[in-house]
């Protein structure tokens, strides 16, 4: 089941609003501040990226060898 599009939409804006306070936190906040919101930046997009991939082996017909094409290329 892929994310909604108000999750993905949703998703998208916090990750564009984390990118931005790290560029403000770069210039003026501790080195943690930096990291955690790289951290944060980083489990959005690896939850769509999971997401995506759960897709795809959801979407298997049965029987497949386990070859996804150019997904994986």
């Amino acid at each position: 089941m892929a994310l909604s599009e108000s999750v993905e939409t949703s998703l998208k804006e916090a990750e564009a609003s984390l990118r931005n306070a790290l560029a403000y936190a770069a210039r003026q906040e501790r080195p943690m501040v930096c990291a955690s919101i790289a951290d944060m930046i980083s489990r959005i997009e690896t939850l769509q990226t999971a997401d995506s991939l759960l897709d795809k082996l959801e979407n298997r017909k049965p029987g497949d060898s386990g070859f996804f094409g150019s997904s994986f290329g």
